[in-house]
């Protein structure tokens, strides 16, 4: 039951954020007879998007960075100072650290690998 009602939390959210995007999305249109349509367009000044974008990622890579520092320093002082059992506890919980702050240096460099490439093109 418990599996039912994860795997229903992950597809609800999917399709929120499917929904999302699909929304989000920009729709192109031409005004007057598209027959007439030359392809030139107004160009848009995106360099403050730029500058928000680029500032959102180094944001949340700073944070990422400060909290899994702190975490690990946490564990690590925990980790000196437990007994036996709570060793055995705390090399448990290195896995998922390591593996989330993984996640976090990951998810803020594909976002800004992906950020350059869309903004180069």
């Amino acid at each position: 039951m418990k599996n039912i009602k994860m795997i229903s939390r992950i597809v609800s959210t999917l399709l929120i954020v499917f929904m999302l995007v699909s929304v989000v999305t920009p729709v192109f249109a031409v005004g007057g007879d598209p027959s007439k349509y030359d392809g030139t367009g107004a160009n848009v000044n995106t360099s403050k998007i730029d500058s928000l974008g680029q500032n959102i990622i180094s944001i949340v890579a700073t944070v990422g960075s400060i909290v899994s520092v702190i975490v690990l320093v946490v564990l690590g002082i925990k980790y000196m100072m437990g007994s036996a059992e709570e060793k055995a506890e705390y090399k448990k919980t290195l896995l998922p650290y390591i593996i989330g702050a993984a996640l976090v240096f990951a998810a803020s460099t594909i976002a800004s690998v992906i950020f350059n490439f869309a903004s180069t093109i």
